[in-house]
C-alpha cells in the first residue's frame, strides 16, 4: 500500500463551501481511478488544523499513474472552487510499516 496525503489550512468561515467543492471532486473524479483503495476527507477538530486528504494507493506508481492522468488534471482544473477557500497545503506521502485492524 502507498498514502499520499494533502493538508489543506481553510478559513473557518470557508469550510462549508470548500467541503461541498471537495466532495464533488471526489465522486466525480476518483471512482475507477486505478490502484486507488480509498480515499478520505478528514475535517479538523479545532480551528488551527488542516483539513486533511487521504488517498490509499495499492502501490507507489499507481499514485503517480494518478497525478499524471487526465482524471487528475480535470479534478485540478476544476479546483479553482476548492483553491479559493485553501490558504495553504502540504502534500506527503508513505509507505505503511505497520497496519493493525481490529475487528469489533
Amino acid at each position: 500500500m502507498f498514502v499520499a496525503t494533502n493538508r489543506l489550512f481553510v478559513p473557518e468561515d470557508r469550510a462549508e463551501e470548500f467541503e461541498a467543492h471537495f466532495r464533488e471532486n471526489m465522486r466525480t473524479y476518483l471512482p475507477g481511478v486505478p490502484g486507488l483503495r480509498r480515499s478520505t476527507l478528514l475535517r479538523p477538530t479545532r480551528p488551527d488544523q488542516p483539513y486533511v486528504s487521504v488517498n490509499e494507493f495499492d502501490t507507489e506508481e499507481d499514485f503517480k499513474a494518478w497525478v499524471r492522468s487526465d482524471s487528475f488534471r480535470e479534478a485540478h482544473k476544476r479546483n479553482a472552487g476548492i483553491a479559493r477557500h485553501v490558504t495553504g497545503n502540504a502534500v506527503e506521502t508513505f509507505q505503511p510499516t505497520e497496519d493493525l485492524v481490529l475487528a469489533s
